[in-house]
């Protein structure tokens, strides 16, 4: 039986979807073919910056073009997450996503979602959290910390990198529930906070561990970890819930792009820089911070990303802070 003619509509039909399909195609499959920009969402030189340009070092020499770190500090770590909504998504622009991200529909107006306008890459790394303060404050331990707090309502204050970021929400959390008032001063990163508490501007700094260096040349006292257990770096400082604060708060961060990027470029862009942060340079780096790698593929860390929005409107309605 002869099969029917196409008709010329019909195969030019066809043709142009062909050709249109072939530059993407061939676009994919040469990625990256020019330099690739990570932003992240703090400071240079604290305990985000360091390890991500150790990462992007090891990332360029897999990819074959250079990987350039933008910093893009305020807003409590979630500007780099903003601009992913107005940027091609064509694999060459990434954002560092903070937990602070989940929580951005419950504290303020936006018009996008995070769980689902993002396309997730890869989770990287988890933050370790404490509380310090200068070397020669009269405060020694937590329960020195929360006594302080009830003799002057108000007057103790503390130091994070933004207002809504975990630190801030985890250091409400705790005067909630020891029943007292704690005065929050925001900074743009850990670099300025740590800056003001060494300086005797703040009384207290609740921050990732960019305060282990000065904690080590003993500028500053570790009142608490906030993980599970004690730190493998510092030992002798007990854990929140060793200090009778029923709290664990940890913070896995990792890279997205904006939404709708080619499937191609997102698992060329995971597979990289999952040989980039198993380098031993790279964990060195973190451990330097008293971080670690938390690894999650594309698929489970978008999972996370519903996970723990729902998570955080919990927390967000419990200490009153929603928007």
């Amino acid at each position: 039986m002869t099969r029917p003619l196409l008709s010329r509509r019909t195969l030019a039909l066809l043709l142009a979807a062909g050709f249109a399909a072939g530059p993407a195609l061939a676009q994919a499959d040469r990625f990256p073919s020019r330099p690739i920009k990570v932003l992240i969402g703090f400071t240079a030189g604290g305990s985000t910056d360091v390890p991500f340009r150790v990462l992007a070092e090891n990332a360029s020499k897999i990819l074959g073009q250079p990987v350039i770190i933008e910093n893009k500090p305020g807003a409590g770590g979630v500007l780099p997450a903003q601009m992913m909504q107005n940027t091609p998504a064509d694999g060459y622009t990434l954002a560092q996503i903070p937990l602070p991200v989940f929580r951005l529909p419950y504290t303020q107006k936006i018009n996008w979602d995070p769980a689902t306008d993002l396309q997730y890459v890869i989770g990287l790394a988890g933050y370790a959290f404490g509380l310090v303060v200068p070397a020669d404050s009269p405060i020694k331990s937590m329960q020195d910390y929360i006594a302080y707090a009830k003799a002057h309502p108000g007057k103790l204050n503390y130091g994070t990198p933004g207002a809504l970021t975990t630190l801030h929400l985890t250091m409400e959390n705790i005067a909630m529930q020891a029943g007292v008032t704690l005065n929050h001063i925001p900074f743009k990163g850990n670099s300025e906070s740590l800056q003001a508490v060494l300086g005797g501007h703040v009384m207290s700094v609740a921050d990732t561990p960019g305060w282990a260096p000065y904690v080590e040349q003993g500028k500053l006292r570790l009142l608490s970890t906030w993980g599970d257990k004690r730190s493998a770096k510092f030992p002798n400082t007990p854990t929140l819930k060793e200090s009778g604060i029923n709290l664990v708060q940890t913070s896995p961060f990792g890279l997205a792009a904006p939404k709708g990027t080619d499937p191609k470029v997102v698992q060329a862009l995971h597979d990289a820089f999952k040989k980039a942060m198993e380098m031993p340079n790279y964990k060195e780096s973190l451990a330097k911070f008293d971080m670690d790698t938390y690894y999650m593929d594309s698929a489970t860390y978008r999972q996370y990303a519903l996970d723990t929005m729902k998570t955080e409107k919990a927390i967000i309605d419990k200490l009153g802070l929603g928007k």
